[in-house]
């Protein structure tokens, strides 16, 4: 555990130091836009971070802007008393998302569940307006993963076999300052699987929403239904998640829990094995910090 609480110090000093420090309007995507005004002006706040849950959401960074992530699940709820309920064990992934420009991020990170690389592409295609002239906002999402886990009796296991793919269409609506829901289109292939029963290509279907508590506190659920018959040598679940975002002074803490312990799409879609009625139960976090590197602040949108 010597690892993290490093980590977790670094994560603080970045966070109290002026290092071209954030600025608050980095994070204008805490805003909750939905006025009654009749131009095309983009609608903000959507979702109060780049993921809903686990899934990707419709935000993305501004041109210039630079989020480092961390996510976090601790151990299963019902691991018991001698785990200190699943807090005795964790596993994480941190990553950094960039701003291109205003409709284009990347994004890398890495996570400890098998000990996986990951690559990201986000595209805003649509964003929603004010006047309702463009309803929806329409994102299109990529990404690779390549696995470094060492496995002493599968030495087959070259580049190609640990790498596999995501692609996504993120579609969101902000119905109201109170109100917003995202559905999201998934298709996944793994250069190999499991066994030859299971299908390298696999679709699901991710929905999430938002419900707007108080100024600072809303509800988030996710659920990213993978119908039968695609993975049929493990006993796989969908991923249903709960959490709660907090905003405090410019960045989000998002407080959740999960039947899913990946944190990467290839993980939470197609190896979720905890069911809820169980207590197969992660509890998680994401916190993220923002950093403008360019000459000018921008918002992120």
């Amino acid at each position: 555990m010597y690892k993290y609480k490093l980590l977790y110090v670094i994560i603080l000093i970045f966070g109290s130091i002026a290092v071209k420090a954030q600025d608050t309007s980095l994070l204008k995507m805490l805003d909750d836009s939905m006025s009654v005004s009749k131009k095309h002006i983009p609608v903000t706040g959507t979702f109060k971070g780049t993921h809903i849950i686990n899934i990707q959401s419709v935000e993305a960074p501004a041109k210039q802007a630079l989020m480092f992530w961390i996510m976090h699940r601790f151990g299963e709820l019902n691991d018991g008393g001698y785990q200190l309920f699943g807090l005795d064990n964790a596993t994480m992934r941190f990553g950094f998302d960039y701003g291109v420009t205003d409709r284009l991020s990347i994004g890398v990170g890495r996570s400890t569940f098998e000990k996986t690389f990951d690559g990201t592409i986000k595209y805003k295609l649509l964003r929603q307006t004010e006047d309702n002239n463009m309803p929806i906002t329409a994102d299109l999402f990529g990404g690779m993963y390549y696995k470094t886990l060492k496995y002493d009796d599968k030495t087959y296991l070259n580049a190609k076999r640990r790498t596999s793919y995501a692609a996504e269409v993120l579609l969101a609506r902000k119905f109201s300052r109170d109100f917003s829901l995202q559905l999201t289109p998934i298709w996944l292939h793994y250069n190999l699987v499991p066994a030859t029963v299971d299908k390298n290509d696999i679709f699901a279907m991710g929905i999430g929403g938002r419900i707007k508590l108080s100024r600072r506190i809303s509800l988030n659920a996710e659920y990213d239904y993978l119908p039968d018959g695609q993975v049929k040598s493990t006993n796989v679940h969908s991923s249903l998640s709960l959490g709660v975002d907090i905003e405090t002074g410019g960045h989000v803490f998002q407080l959740h829990v999960t039947n899913s312990q990946g944190m990467i799409d290839p993980a939470f879609i197609a190896q979720t094995t905890g069911t809820w009625g169980k207590g197969n139960i992660f509890f998680g976090f994401n916190v993220s910090r923002a950093f403008y590197i360019g000459k000018k602040a921008k918002d992120i949108h």
